[in-house]
């Protein structure tokens, strides 16, 4: 086990995370197994996660993040004193999730949905993969992470064997807040079981303030675990992992792993990072996260049912 006593107090959602050793660790890359397929599969089962360190072109990241800050700058979120890529809000600005700017993006394209990543998850699956056309992109600024969750609620009507992949558009120091994930969460089911399996887009037609507030793209359940991550890992167990990213890496894992993020506790840059999701072609998808628009969690992606 790595000793983390020397790293700096770390917050999720509000919470000073338990910064004792048994509580919180740094996240185990799998590049010495790259071309050990099995291996892969193996840490894959028991660590429920693959930690790539560099694996992607920094250059490529590097460019696609330019082209996002440029398209912020455009709009007039960014400090107009500063050079766009360094991610500098502008004073009185609020930013978080901004899918926008990976849309007919050719330059993020290029590294979600071509060469190394596509590769990878080919090797992994053993077979043909496709990937969702939607991208889920965030510019979080200083203040709260992402609140604890399981991926599966929100992207659970195809396969429930696909993968989420989160690459930071940039270097992201501990104070900048990252993602990290909870040790050994995803053979938890005894605690998951009644959570996971549930949809945000679901919604009860026979009650007619759950079909209002589907009529208006709102969710009877969010997905959310749990507001307070020490609590999560305190009844889960394990270890909440995360480490300092660096511009090339990327964090894989599946529909059933807790994870949340550490907080920005900078003054005023940007974390800048996308989730994108890879399964085998040859299993059924989940249809609101495909085609030229998808429909993700607007009323065209609800579904009713007899409570």
């Amino acid at each position: 086990m790595i000793q983390t006593a020397a790293l700096p107090q770390l917050w999720s959602y509000g919470h000073p995370l338990d910064m004792d050793d048994d509580k919180v660790g740094l996240l185990r890359p799998s590049n010495d197994a790259l071309e050990d397929v099995d291996e892969l599969r193996r840490r894959l089962d028991t660590d429920g996660y693959l930690f790539m360190r560099g694996l992607l072109d920094r250059d490529d990241v590097l460019a696609a993040r330019r082209s996002m800050t440029d398209r912020l700058a455009g709009q007039g979120l960014l400090h107009p004193d500063r050079d766009p890529v360094d991610g500098i809000i502008a004073p009185g600005q609020t930013l978080t999730f901004k899918p926008d700017l990976a849309s007919k993006n050719p330059l993020v394209e290029k590294v979600l949905y071509s060469g190394r990543l596509v590769e990878f998850y080919t090797r992994l699956f053993g077979e043909t993969i496709r990937h969702y056309d939607f991208t889920w992109l965030r510019c979080m600024g200083p203040g709260k992470g992402t609140n604890p969750h399981c991926d599966l609620p929100y992207m659970g009507r195809g396969t429930h064997k696909h993968m989420t992949c989160w690459v930071p558009y940039g270097d992201v120091p501990f104070e900048l807040g990252g993602l990290m994930v909870l040790e050994g969460s995803h053979k938890r089911m005894d605690l998951l079981e009644n959570y996971v399996f549930r949809d945000v887009d679901g919604f009860c037609a026979n009650k007619p303030n759950q079909v209002a507030n589907a009529r208006n793209g709102g969710w009877t359940f969010t997905g959310t675990l749990s507001h307070n991550p020490p609590q999560v890992r305190a009844k889960f167990g394990g270890r909440w992992l995360t480490t300092e990213f660096r511009a090339g890496d990327f964090l894989t894992f599946g529909m059933f792993l807790v994870h949340a993020a550490t907080d920005n506790r900078t003054a005023d840059r940007l974390r800048i990072s996308s989730d994108s999701r890879y399964q085998r072609a040859s299993e059924p998808i989940d249809e609101r996260w495909v085609g030229v628009e998808p429909p993700g969690h607007t009323l065209a992606g609800k579904r009713g049912r007899i409570c």
